[in-house]
């Protein structure tokens, strides 16, 4: 007997609920053994609760440890936080988890497989920002305090490199600026390498690259990579930027995993120009769902769920417009789930 799974699922907003159809109905195909707690977040919170973060969906991911969500939009005006930082805060998902991987050949690169792990909860983006009023200027000077831990950053390098070892990775590199920011990032670098030292020599190889010269990089020869690990803001920009080398947001999974829970996600926005005119890609949410299989140990669907996405897009050639084909969100998913039911 199968054993269920509960999980939260959050819809989201713009073609969040088309593309977490797609993703439903392959997983349905999968038979994953999902039992899905729908609740609300974002602009649906907001209509349905009067929040964009419910007290309800955060009851359910409490209780089921494991969501998985489409793009949230954080409403205008209303003083409304980031619901995907509240979220993070809420659950202290630390570690954000961002693989970066061909899947469509021909694009400015090929054979590119990163991954990317950022700290999530530290650094500049802990919000301690002010004014400093001089004469008659209330905002002459603008201040920000950035905090990491020694505690936060040896969480999250221990979390990377117990992936690194996990799925055989060659090379993890830290990502800093201590050369600049010498004890906001120098107590990450000297975390990490102390770590390194202590539990993982010889398990993998460890390099340091300082931030600038690290993107620099990566446009030139990003191949030279393997893992990056990094603090916040940094982690922020390079995802995104290891996502462009893969053909943008729309190819981008993500993951935010902390002690308690695990959230799973499309990394891209919610898109409202398009939405409701079936044109979406799902393949983000897709690529989600597969490390969702994953984190839970149903590594052979995962493996399925991502051999049948590759044959769809490039043997069936059925893409959505975005990747250069004519299918709609509902053509390519069918196509998708004829792949997993046929092999």
């Amino acid at each position: 007997m199968t054993i269920r799974l509960p999980a939260t699922l959050i819809a989201g907003d713009g073609i969040g609920p088309e593309i977490v159809d797609a993703t439903l109905a392959a997983l349905d195909a999968l038979q994953a053994p999902f039992d899905w707690d729908h609740q609300a977040a974002g602009l649906a919170g907001v209509q349905a609760a009067g929040d964009p973060l419910p007290p309800a969906t955060l009851d359910s991911i409490r209780r089921t440890r494991l969501a998985l969500k489409g793009p949230l939009e954080t409403p205008s005006g209303g003083g409304y936080r980031s619901s995907n930082v509240r979220l993070r805060e809420a659950f202290q998902l630390y570690a954000n988890l961002r693989p970066a991987l061909n899947i469509v050949p021909g694009g400015r690169f090929d054979n590119i497989d990163l991954v990317v792990v950022r700290e999530n909860l530290e650094g500049l983006y802990i919000g301690h920002e002010h004014y400093v009023q001089i004469d008659d200027d209330p905002h002459a000077v603008a201040m920000a305090t950035g905090i990491n831990t020694r505690a936060g950053g040896r969480r999250l390098l221990e979390f990377a490199f117990e992936h690194a070892v996990a799925t055989g990775r060659r090379k993890v590199s830290i990502v800093h600026k201590a050369n600049i920011m010498k004890a906001l990032t120098g107590i990450f670098l000297e975390t990490g390498l102390e770590l390194y030292e202590r539990k993982y020599k010889g398990k993998f190889e460890l390099d340091t690259v300082i931030i600038d010269a690290c993107a620099m990089k990566l446009v030139l020869n990003p191949w030279q990579f393997d893992m990056l690990v990094t603090t916040n803001l940094f982690g922020d920009i390079l995802s995104d930027l290891v996502a462009g080398l893969v053909g943008g947001l729309g190819m981008a999974p993500g993951a935010n995993i902390g002690a308690d829970a695990a959230i799973f996600e499309a990394v891209h926005g919610s898109a409202p120009d398009i939405a409701g005119k079936g044109i979406a890609n799902p393949t983000a949410l897709l690529l989600a769902a597969a490390m969702m299989l994953d984190h839970v140990r149903l590594t052979e669907m995962a493996t399925r769920l991502r051999q049948a996405l590759h044959a769809t897009l490039n043997i069936d050639l059925v893409r959505t417009g975005d990747l250069g084909g004519s299918a709609s969100t509902s053509a390519f998913t069918q196509a998708l789930v004829r792949r997993i039911r046929n092999g």
